[in-house]
Protein backbone atom coordinates (compact mmCIF):
# COMPACT_ATOMS: atom_id res chain seq x y z
CA UNK A 1 0.00 0.00 0.00
CA UNK A 2 2.76 2.42 0.76
CA UNK A 3 4.31 1.71 -2.68
CA UNK A 4 0.57 2.52 -3.82
CA UNK A 5 0.43 5.67 -2.55
CA UNK A 6 4.26 6.56 -3.58
CA UNK A 7 3.74 5.52 -7.22
CA UNK A 8 0.50 7.87 -6.86
CA UNK A 9 2.42 10.61 -5.45
CA UNK A 10 5.14 10.63 -7.93
CA UNK A 11 2.57 10.67 -10.78
CA UNK A 12 0.80 13.54 -9.44
CA UNK A 13 4.46 15.59 -9.00
CA UNK A 14 4.87 14.70 -12.51
CA UNK A 15 1.67 15.67 -14.20
CA UNK A 16 2.36 19.06 -12.12
CA UNK A 17 5.65 19.56 -13.25
CA UNK A 18 4.43 18.50 -16.81
CA UNK A 19 1.66 21.42 -16.75
CA UNK A 20 3.96 23.75 -15.11
CA UNK A 21 6.57 23.46 -17.95
CA UNK A 22 3.80 23.81 -20.54
CA UNK A 23 2.51 26.78 -19.18
CA UNK A 24 5.98 28.35 -18.94
CA UNK A 25 6.88 27.30 -22.24
CA UNK A 26 3.53 29.45 -23.67
CA UNK A 27 4.37 31.98 -21.12
CA UNK A 28 8.02 32.09 -22.62
CA UNK A 29 7.24 32.15 -26.15
CA UNK A 30 4.36 34.90 -25.98
CA UNK A 31 7.10 36.84 -23.87
CA UNK A 32 9.71 35.99 -27.06
CA UNK A 33 7.34 37.20 -29.62
CA UNK A 34 6.32 40.20 -27.42
CA UNK A 35 10.02 40.97 -27.16
CA UNK A 36 11.00 40.91 -30.84
CA UNK A 37 7.75 42.78 -31.77
CA UNK A 38 8.65 45.51 -29.25
CA UNK A 39 12.15 45.48 -31.44
CA UNK A 40 10.82 45.46 -34.66
CA UNK A 41 8.27 48.71 -33.65
CA UNK A 42 11.52 50.80 -32.30
CA UNK A 43 13.20 49.36 -35.08
CA UNK A 44 10.40 50.85 -37.68
CA UNK A 45 11.41 54.40 -35.85
CA UNK A 46 14.23 54.48 -36.31
CA UNK A 47 14.82 53.04 -40.14
CA UNK A 48 11.69 55.46 -41.30
CA UNK A 49 13.87 58.19 -40.49
CA UNK A 50 17.09 56.83 -41.37
CA UNK A 51 15.14 55.63 -44.77
CA UNK A 52 12.90 58.42 -45.30
CA UNK A 53 9.77 56.12 -45.10
CA UNK A 54 7.35 57.65 -43.09
CA UNK A 55 5.03 54.60 -43.95
CA UNK A 56 7.04 52.52 -41.21
CA UNK A 57 6.61 55.57 -38.44
CA UNK A 58 2.70 55.07 -38.86
CA UNK A 59 3.26 51.11 -38.59
CA UNK A 60 4.67 51.72 -35.32
CA UNK A 61 3.73 55.07 -33.31
CA UNK A 62 0.51 55.68 -31.99
CA UNK A 63 -0.81 58.49 -33.30
CA UNK A 64 -0.97 59.99 -29.49
CA UNK A 65 2.35 59.96 -29.62
CA UNK A 66 4.04 62.46 -26.60
CA UNK A 67 7.57 62.86 -27.75
CA UNK A 68 9.83 65.54 -26.13
CA UNK A 69 13.24 66.55 -26.53
CA UNK A 70 16.67 68.01 -25.69
CA UNK A 71 18.89 69.15 -28.91
CA UNK A 72 22.21 70.50 -29.49
CA UNK A 73 23.62 71.75 -32.62
CA UNK A 74 26.94 71.02 -32.42
CA UNK A 75 28.92 68.75 -29.81
CA UNK A 76 30.17 72.28 -28.23
CA UNK A 77 26.70 74.24 -28.18
CA UNK A 78 24.34 74.04 -25.08
CA UNK A 79 21.07 72.09 -25.01
CA UNK A 80 18.32 74.31 -26.31
CA UNK A 81 14.60 74.16 -24.35
CA UNK A 82 12.57 70.99 -24.73
CA UNK A 83 10.89 70.30 -27.86
CA UNK A 84 7.98 68.79 -28.27
CA UNK A 85 6.74 66.86 -31.28
CA UNK A 86 3.48 65.28 -32.45
CA UNK A 87 2.93 62.22 -34.27
CA UNK A 88 2.78 64.46 -37.52
CA UNK A 89 5.52 66.17 -36.90
CA UNK A 90 7.73 63.13 -36.87
CA UNK A 91 6.23 61.66 -40.32
CA UNK A 92 7.24 64.91 -41.06
CA UNK A 93 10.87 64.67 -39.54
CA UNK A 94 10.84 60.81 -41.32
CA UNK A 95 10.22 62.08 -44.80
CA UNK A 96 12.73 65.12 -44.82
CA UNK A 97 15.46 64.46 -42.24
CA UNK A 98 17.60 62.16 -44.30
CA UNK A 99 16.83 63.23 -47.67
CA UNK A 100 19.60 64.48 -48.35
CA UNK A 101 21.73 61.24 -47.31
CA UNK A 102 23.16 63.28 -44.25
CA UNK A 103 22.75 59.98 -41.79
CA UNK A 104 25.99 57.74 -42.76
CA UNK A 105 24.82 54.34 -44.05
CA UNK A 106 27.16 52.83 -40.63
CA UNK A 107 24.23 55.11 -38.34
CA UNK A 108 23.79 53.57 -34.93
CA UNK A 109 20.56 52.13 -34.48
CA UNK A 110 21.40 49.78 -30.92
CA UNK A 111 17.86 48.55 -29.47
CA UNK A 112 18.20 48.18 -25.52
CA UNK A 113 14.98 46.68 -24.40
CA UNK A 114 14.65 47.15 -20.57
CA UNK A 115 11.57 45.48 -19.62
CA UNK A 116 8.70 43.84 -21.83
CA UNK A 117 4.83 43.15 -19.54
CA UNK A 118 1.93 42.11 -21.22
CA UNK A 119 0.89 45.38 -21.57
CA UNK A 120 3.75 48.02 -21.88
CA UNK A 121 7.57 48.22 -22.30
CA UNK A 122 10.50 49.82 -21.62
CA UNK A 123 13.49 50.73 -24.49
CA UNK A 124 16.14 52.64 -24.73
CA UNK A 125 17.33 53.66 -28.52
CA UNK A 126 21.20 55.18 -29.89
CA UNK A 127 20.55 56.64 -33.26
CA UNK A 128 22.36 59.37 -35.07
CA UNK A 129 20.64 62.12 -33.86
CA UNK A 130 21.06 60.82 -29.69
CA UNK A 131 19.46 59.32 -26.95
CA UNK A 132 15.20 58.14 -27.24
CA UNK A 133 13.67 56.65 -24.31
CA UNK A 134 10.36 54.88 -25.28
CA UNK A 135 7.50 53.74 -23.53
CA UNK A 136 5.35 51.40 -25.78
CA UNK A 137 1.67 49.77 -25.27
CA UNK A 138 0.55 46.92 -26.77
CA UNK A 139 -3.08 47.87 -28.48
CA UNK A 140 -5.32 45.44 -30.03
CA UNK A 141 -2.74 43.23 -30.37
CA UNK A 142 0.20 45.44 -31.51
CA UNK A 143 2.82 47.17 -29.74
CA UNK A 144 3.11 51.07 -30.63
CA UNK A 145 5.17 53.54 -29.30
CA UNK A 146 3.62 55.94 -27.19
CA UNK A 147 6.33 58.20 -25.15
CA UNK A 148 9.82 59.21 -26.60
CA UNK A 149 12.26 61.49 -24.28
CA UNK A 150 15.16 62.15 -26.41
CA UNK A 151 18.24 64.28 -26.50
CA UNK A 152 21.24 65.12 -28.85
CA UNK A 153 24.01 62.67 -27.72
CA UNK A 154 26.08 64.11 -24.86
CA UNK A 155 29.76 65.46 -25.67
CA UNK A 156 31.36 62.20 -24.25
CA UNK A 157 29.42 60.17 -26.51
CA UNK A 158 28.88 61.89 -30.16
CA UNK A 159 29.17 59.29 -33.04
Amino acid sequence: MVGNVKRQLMLLVAIALALCAGVTGRTLAQATADREAVRQAVLDYVEGVYNVDPTRIERSVHPNLAKLGYYRGSSDADYGNAIPMTFERLKDVARNFNREGRVPKDAPKQIDIYEVLDKTASVKLTAYWGIDYMHLAKIDGKWMIINVLWQSHPRSTNP
